[in-house]
């Protein structure tokens, strides 16, 4: 079955997630979808990431389930060791906790200790991100958790385009990949990729070239990081903006390639600062590169509380880009002293 997709010129978040589904499975017969409500008698989803879907490759490829997160994952990984291709929709980032044995004993172990006889493909797809008011148990990033399990992938997408071609690169991948959408960037546009667009995992992206400082970043923060890029430049200050993409496998050679050239690093993420992939970036940066960097290396991220419901408190949770900017401006008054 071959995949044609009238994508329009610009689109958003949510329609990207449902591009890379859609020409997935007309590319693979083998790609299937499991969650809550994904058929379309069921409204398509409860992000309508699904709609149209089950009406166009039917109700044996897109099934819904049973609201029980471990049924979800437990027939992905069964699936996928009888040769599928699943994808898993658990609604939210905190309730993947209730699947946590199916993940991490299951899934993301039976390549290495069935001595790489079979693999479990699956991915596994799950919406999060503070800001919109919805509490602690349905706001949390956790993808430092995943990140240090060996065996699993971690993908955050930062653009619609990226959105299609990472998910599509999961889907495909003969590991189990946790692909982490953020709610609240859904509404945000960019341009479309061509047909069958399809990113290596593993692989950070330039997004921008600069010379005085590297911003290091993935997800929704890159958002903001592009808004200071832009503002700092008019002061002549030149930032390079580094998007990993992939949190686990993560793109060491890259980050050091654009350190190595700007001297400073700062690393921003929506994750609480403790324990964050940022502290890995950085323990990685200050490794390799200690006598070359000119300022310490600063991270930037959200406080290590639960996330509030009020919304003041929710705002006072979350990472600042007054403070991305802020850390970047330290690490270049830092020159004076080397």
């Amino acid at each position: 079955m071959s995949a044609v997709i009238d994508a329009p010129k610009n689109i958003q978040f949510t329609d990207a997630y449902r591009i890379a589904l859609e020409e997935s499975m007309a590319l693979d017969e083998s790609v299937i979808i499991l969650g809550e409500d994904v058929g379309d008698e069921e409204g398509g989803g409860v992000f309508k990431v699904t709609k149209g879907l089950s009406t166009r490759f039917g109700k044996h490829r897109v099934r819904t389930t049973p609201i029980s997160e471990e049924a979800i994952v437990g027939a992905a990984v069964g699936a996928a060791l009888a040769g599928m291709r699943p994808v898993a929709e658990i609604m939210l980032m905190n309730f993947v906790t209730v699947a946590m044995d199916q993940i991490v004993n299951h899934a993301a172990k039976l390549r290495f200790m069935t001595g790489g006889q079979t693999s479990v493909p699956i991915t596994i797809r799950t919406r999060t991100g503070a800001g919109g008011g919805t509490g602690g148990q349905h706001s949390d990033m956790l993808e430092a958790w995943f990140a240090h399990v060996a065996g699993i992938k971690v993908v955050v997408p930062s653009s619609p385009a990226d959105a299609i071609g990472l998910l599509a690169g999961c889907i495909f991948d003969d590991d189990p990949c946790l692909f982490i959408e953020d709610g609240m960037t859904r509404t945000l546009q960019g341009p479309a990729p061509p047909p069958n667009h399809r990113l290596p995992l593993g692989k950070a992206n330039i997004l921008r070239e600069g010379k005085d400082v590297s911003l290091i970043s993935y997800g929704r923060p890159i958002q903001d990081a592009k808004a200071i890029a832009d503002n700092l430049a008019k002061e002549g200050i030149s930032v390079e903006i580094v998007d990993l993409r992939t949190v686990s496998p993560l793109d060491t050679e890259t980050v050091l390639k654009s350190v190595a050239k700007t001297r400073r690093a700062v690393i921003a993420h929506e994750a609480p600062r403790s324990f964050g992939v940022g502290a890995e970036v950085a323990a990685r940066i200050q490794e390799h590169l200690f006598s070359d960097l000119k300022a310490p290396v600063l991270r930037v991220a959200s406080r290590d509380v639960p996330v509030p419901f009020t919304k003041v408190l929710e705002q006072e949770f979350l990472y600042k880009r007054t403070a991305m900017e802020a850390a970047i401006r330290q690490t270049l008054d830092a020159r004076s002293a080397r």
